[in-house]
């Protein structure tokens, strides 16, 4: 066996990029010859439909950045839901973490961090025009595809708000009046099962029309999980287990009238995410207590060898319905104005189990019996009036939507908690421990909360196209929104009054506790840290008395913001439009649903009453103001789409999220700028098998103003780049079509997405860093040219590529906030991962009848 060096895979991912960047480059290249001159017949494109605008336009006369992908480029990449689109949008990443629902989208560097449910998307997406609550409400199979349009920049005029960074807009196929049934097949490596079906076809005459669509998918876990003592039972993680239907009715009963019927359901029956160590606590305490109570455990880092360890179950049961009602009423009034309603309902439930300490250890933990849950239902309604003159496109519409969120927030003390809290106080503490009531920190016991959040958010909106000339379009937007939310938090411990038994206790003899250890021959800085650990760990909010059946009502967020849009659009030529563009966004503020304190008696210890229960857990809005110029260009007689952007984004008040090891701590940063450029590329080359769609960003998308949330922060990070913010990102996707005798074609397709560094902590610990990757994905299929049948071969990460999607702190192992004064400013804390596949590969067959 050979085995090859960290300098080889630095090589090969160097040389992956220079390849992909390379090429993306030189594909220009052909264009600019073709158009030149010569005899070589010219293919072009055929016009690109898009609904940005919510009408139906060329995508170059849409004054907005637009990545539109087509339904065959999505099959040919391997597409099946938002976390796969990444390969083929330039600047957009969207990563999971707790759970496959837990999945957040950012583009160019700008999304909400983590896995608290009580902040809501910078990114919005849309399903057939309905605006789903949540980036991980929207995570699922997205079934049978007529494209994606990946909007970038605020678009809170028509999208409203949680679209502060832009809007992921998803079109399904609709049914139609001709007849076809597909089927696909698919087995690859991990135990991959994969099947679909569906069904399209008229119902009655040129009235009524229906499509089917069911899919199941199957695979083994990525990782090999070491159980410890249990009683976890599953020695797999990261499998894949679902299934989705997906009716549709469309009827028209006349020429000014039709209806869109949409019921679809998924189930998710998973085990779902592990996290292997990144890097160990460097504290000798933290790491020797662990080896101690698990020997053989934590003696080296490879988090690619994909084993991890949790002795508590991971099991996932997601299901996620809904129906939705289109109707779209073609007037006579108004000049022919098209009357459009949305109506939907959407119910979501996520129920979950966690070894939330990531270990073997048994320290704390939640439960997959039904207990830890979260629950979305949400009404919506939009209608939209639109009409259009010789001068002018014009829009009015209203929005509505009621969301509930129910969340059940268990954490409970493992086994293991009381030996380990001990431990790490040494000598002295083991003692104590060992002294208090057997009730102190019992095991199978800690917090149960619940919150019930209610949002109302209603808007009014316009958008117009004023056509001042031939040439010269001005467009105007401007929307109104009113957000109300009320919290009702339960916080509970589980033994009741004797709930956080042990962490009163330690309040109580703190005067001791502190004799104690300053009789210790420690410095004064390691005393103080002694302290935080007995307040940090043995009083951290899971087990502090003060929450115990505390029930709290807020209704502080009660806000109203205007969004709007200013565009200039200038047709140079029928090949050129360039534009001036100024829009304003908007994200709604919220509440942390997690236990918040003020105070700290670690870092005052002769003052420890000066805790208290925070009772006001909101966070301020999110709003943007957005600058962009841009060009759209069509070159080489229509073969050649190249579009371009310069953009600059200034956000206010940047809703941070991020987790302590401890806790969930919401705060805002006070100014965020995202700067930089956007191009995108389609290319029908002029040898006719050969097409090219490509696209870079580059975004410098830096932190201006810390504010309070600085302390959050690690002070040795490389720089002040929000996470998840890499300068570059490119991608190419290149499709080759051969005709085999007429009757045959092979057809082959190969992807890239290079992205340069970036950290993947939200508190920018140099540990989290994410070193720049290409992600390579290629897929050759055979078949008949009517696609009455195809076999295809097929591989996601072709290359292996190892990366994470998510650093984050180890629970309770150390920490990464500043120690005291006198100690080494280093993070002490354990690093987690949660990783980015690995490769896969297999063969689908697809039949069409």
């Amino acid at each position: 066996m050979i085995t090859l060096g960290n300098d080889y895979h630095i090589a090969r991912s160097s040389l992956l990029r220079q390849a992909v960047l390379g090429a993306l480059a030189l594909s220009v290249w052909p264009a600019a010859a073709q158009d030149m001159g010569g005899d070589n017949e010219v293919r072009t494109i055929e016009t690109i439909i898009v609904t940005a605008q919510k009408r139906e336009q060329s995508l170059q006369d849409v004054p907005i950045v637009v990545t539109a992908i087509s339904g065959q480029l999505l099959q040919d990449s391997g597409v099946r839901d938002i976390k796969d689109l990444t390969l083929l949008t330039p600047g957009l990443i969207v990563t999971s973490t707790t759970s496959e629902t837990v999945t957040t989208a950012r583009i160019r560097g700008i999304g909400t961090v983590g896995d608290n449910p009580g902040l809501e998307s910078s990114v919005g997406v849309v399903i057939d025009g309905v605006y789903r609550p949540r980036n991980g409400v929207s995570f699922g199979d997205l079934g049978e595809l007529e494209r994606i349009e990946v909007l970038k920049g605020p678009q809170g005029t028509l999208f409203g708000k949680n679209t502060s960074a832009g809007v992921i807009n998803v079109v399904s196929k609709k049914p139609t009046f001709d007849f076809g049934a597909d089927v696909e097949l698919t087995v690859g490596n991990y135990g991959a099962r994969e099947g679909s079906f569906s069904l399209n076809g008229p119902l009655a005459g040129n009235v009524l029309a229906g499509r089917l669509y069911a899919a199941a998918r199957e695979r083994d876990g990525f990782y090999d999980v070491d159980r410890g003592p249990g009683p976890r039972v599953e020695t797999r993680d990261a499998d894949r287990d679902f299934y989705t239907l997906r009716g549709q009715l469309l009827a028209q009963p006349g020429e000014s009238f039709d209806a869109r019927l949409v019921v679809d359901y998924t189930e998710r029956d998973e085990n779902c995410c592990a996290a292997p160590h990144v890097a160990l606590s460097p504290s000798p305490a933290v790491l020797g207590v662990l080896q101690a109570l698990r020997p053989g455990s934590f003696l080296g880092v490879d988090p690619f060898a994909r084993r991890v360890e949790a002795n508590r179950s991971s099991e996932q049961s997601i299901e996620d319905k809904g129906v939705s009602l289109e109707l779209n009423w073609n007037l006579d009034a108004l000049g022919g104005a098209t009357l459009t309603s949305v109506s939907a309902w959407r119910d979501w439930e996520s129920v979950n189990g966690q070894d939330s300490d990531f270990t073997t250890v048994d320290i704390l933990y939640r439960n997959a019996d039904g207990s830890y849950a979260n629950k979305f239902k949400q009404l919506s309604q939009e209608l939209r009036l639109a009409g259009e003159t010789d001068r002018v496109s014009w829009l009015v519409g209203a929005f509505y939507a009621n969301e509930d969120l129910d969340s059940h927030n268990p954490l409970l003390m493992g086994n293991d908690f009381r030996a380990y809290f001990g431990g790490l106080l040494g000598a002295p503490g083991i003692a104590l421990i060992n002294s208090l009531p057997g009730i102190a920190w019992a095991a199978g016991h800690g917090q149960l909360d619940t919150y019930e959040q209610e949002s109302k958010s209603w808007a009014l909106f316009t958008n117009n196209s004023i056509r001042l000339t031939e040439a010269l379009e001005l467009t105007l937007g401007l929307r109104y929104t009113n957000e109300a939310k009320d919290l009702d938090s339960h916080y509970a411990n589980s033994l009741g009054a004797l709930g956080g038994v042990g962490c009163q206790i330690l309040r109580d003899q703190l005067a001791g506790i502190t004799a104690q250890i300053g009789s210790l021959p420690i410095s004064a800085p390691e005393q103080a840290q002694a302290l935080q650990t007995i307040y940090g760990i043995g009083c951290a909010p899971y087990a502090d008395p003060l929450f115990n059946d505390l029930a709290t009502s807020q209704s502080s967020i009660d806000e109203g913001e205007w969004s709007g849009t200013a565009k200039l659009a200038y047709r140079f030529n029928d090949q050129v439009m360039g534009y001036l563009s100024y829009a304003r966004g908007y994200k709604a503020g919220g509440y942390n649903l997690d236990r918040e304190r003020t105070g700290n008696p670690a870092l005052n210890p002769g003052q420890p009453d000066g805790i208290a229960v925070d009772l006001d857990t909101s966070f301020a809005k999110e709003t943007v103001d957005s600058y962009e110029v841009g060009l759209k260009t069509e070159w080489a007689n229509g073969a050649v789409l190249l579009n371009g952007a310069l953009f600059y984004q200034d956000y206010t008040d940047f809703q941070l999220n991020t987790f302590t090891g401890i806790q969930f701590v919401v705060t805002s940063l006070p100014q965020v700028v995202s700067q930089g450029v956007d191009l995108d590329l389609i290319w029908r080359s002029p040898v006719e098998q050969l097409s090219v769609q490509a696209g870079i960003t580059y975004a410098e998308t830096e932190i201006k103003d810390f504010g309070s949330a600085l302390a959050t922060f690690r002070p040795e990070r490389a720089n002040d780049r929000l996470s998840f913010a890499p300068k570059w990102s490119g991608s190419l996707s290149a499709t080759f079509q051969q005709p085999v005798n007429g009757n045959l074609v092979w057809r082959a397709n190969l992807g890239g997405k290079y992205t340069s560094e970036y950290n993947t902590g939200s508190n920018l610990d140099p540990r989290k860093k994410q070193d720049a990757m290409t992600i390579v994905n290629a897929r050759l299929g055979f078949g008949a040219q009517d696609e009455r049948w195809m076999v295809e071969a097929w591989a996601q990460n072709l290359t292996d590529e190892e990366y994470y999607q998510v650093a984050f702190d180890g629970t309770l192992q150390g920490s990464s906030a500043n120690p005291p004064a006198g100690l080494a400013q280093i993070p002490t804390s354990t690093v987690n991962a949660f990783l980015g596949a690995p490769r896969t590969y297999g063969l689908t067959m697809r039949f069409k009848f």
